[in-house]
């Protein structure tokens, strides 16, 4: 039976996402995203195409890399300005019922008590379908905004998240029981002290001593994303990640990656299923080949390549404006996103390269076509680059979105390649069908009461 696609709608609280300039296009509206009759009328168009979630991007810095500056940055809005993700939730929860979330929040920018109680409270709202996009950060900028010098050490900051994790763990899954909440009104108990118990944690970066404030939520621990595919990003991943997000600029190196995160998965005692993963795409589909490339060269007219390569310099670390348009260039081992520093590399990019990849003003590898065409080379993805679904880039917003959901979700559903109606249960019972907790060979699961868990009175 062939493997059904899973798709995420990327998107961030922002103007200008990944596919930079299309902001300027006369029916992009994304200028309305302070709105919330924006967000929520996208959340219900996507679940009407039975999209597995919206995937919320953030950055807590500014790219201000690319000429040493953060000129171009305002004022082509290369995510900037940039509004919190989490507070857009509940409003679109409250007009969907299959639809989930995934919202990056920097670890390193949160005291891990009080987001795990936001991370719950989210999970109650949504009734279970909550999942959190883990990120160590990459720029100096917002290292710098939060008072320190610089940004920290790559694999540094890997260490400091997965003690941050673990004290997560230990507040969502060993804090309460779940048979803590009794709401008995006759007796006046609404939860018994014996069953819900302190955590202690004394780490290398962090300290608790505390009850977590939240009763346990459908899925108690949400649904952990993570996009890092550096050697430390993959050990990472393969300890905690349920869901990957990789950025491969073709098949072939989509299963390379791949396969070495379900290696790793294995690796640390999971099954080889126990990670989805997720390639960014964007894609340009119009009713036949003719419009479709009409479409795109519209487009073409409104997207800025350059506001493209500024945000490739501040993921790179690297300000490619000090560069010729066929000089060759060094590309050092940086502290920054060491897959994009490795592909441009390997690759042996100039900025006149990168430049011709970013026509559309983004990185991601571009559909452009008619339904049936879109469909094959989403088919292609799946089988040759072993991956399960797609994060969909927005180009003009929101009608890259309605387009594929008039387009090309009826042709996938044809072939047997995408659902027709949602499952059953919460977001993570809908991507595993395994019910609504971590499983029992997660490592979070050890830090229930009756697992290994640490740090627990």
């Amino acid at each position: 039976m062939p493997k059904e696609i899973l798709l995420n709608a990327f998107n961030m609280n922002c103007v200008g996402h990944i596919n930079h300039g299309l902001w300027t296009h006369p029916r992009d509206q994304s200028d309305r995203y302070h709105r919330l009759d924006y967000w929520t009328s996208m959340a219900a168009t996507l679940e009407r195409g039975l999209f597995d979630g919206l995937f919320l991007a953030d950055i807590v810095g500014v790219y201000d890399v690319y000429q040493q500056s953060v000129d171009l940055a305002l004022r082509e809005s290369i995510q900037l300005p940039v509004n919190d993700p989490l507070m857009l939730v509940s409003a679109m929860a409250a007009v969907t019922k299959g639809l989930g979330f995934g919202v990056t929040v920097n670890v390193h920018a949160e005291e891990p008590y009080i987001f795990a109680r936001r991370l719950s409270t989210l999970d109650h709202l949504t009734d279970g379908r909550i999942g959190w996009n883990i990120v160590t950060g990459y720029l100096d900028s917002a290292a710098r905004a939060v008072g320190q010098s610089a940004l920290g050490e790559h694999d540094t900051r890997y260490d400091r998240a997965d003690e941050c994790l673990d004290l997560l763990y230990a507040l969502w899954e060993g804090s309460w029981d779940d048979d803590a909440v009794l709401g008995n009104r006759k007796a006046r108990v609404y939860a018994d002290p014996a069953r819900v118990r302190k955590i202690r944690h004394e780490g290398t970066y962090y300290r608790a001593d505390a009850y977590h404030l939240s009763e346990p939520s459908c899925q108690r621990t949400p649904v952990l994303y993570q996009a890092g595919t550096s050697g430390r990003g993959r050990k990472f991943a393969s300890r905690h990640a349920e869901c990957v997000f990789i950025s491969s600029p073709d098949t072939t190196v989509a299963r390379a990656a791949s396969r070495a995160i379900r290696e790793g998965a294995v690796g640390e005692g999971r099954r080889v299923d126990d990670v989805r993963i997720f390639a960014g795409i964007t894609v340009v589909v119009d009713r036949t080949q003719r419009a479709a490339s009409e479409k795109y060269e519209d487009y073409l007219r409104y997207a800025s390549p350059e506001a493209g390569l500024a945000h490739f310099s501040a993921g790179t670390g690297m300000d490619f404006s000090q560069y010729e348009l066929d000089e060759p260039i060094t590309y050092g081992k940086g502290n920054f996103v060491q897959t994009s520093v490795d592909l441009a590399r390997e690759r042996g990019w100039t900025k006149r390269s990168i430049l011709s990849d970013m026509a559309l003003g983004g990185r991601y590898p571009l559909i452009v076509g008619d339904p049936n065409q879109v469909a094959d080379a989403l088919e292609a993805w799946i089988d040759e680059g072993e991956v399960d679904g797609f994060n969909l880039a927005r180009t003009v917003a929101p009608e890259s979105y309605e387009d594929f959901i008039d387009l090309v979700v009826p042709v996938l559903q044809e072939r047997g390649r995408y659902k027709t109606a949602y499952g059953e249960g919460s977001l993570r019972n809908r991507l595993f069908g395994e019910g609504n907790r971590l499983p029992a060979r997660h490592h979070g699961a050890g830090f229930r009461p009756n697992g290994t868990a640490r740090d627990v009175e």
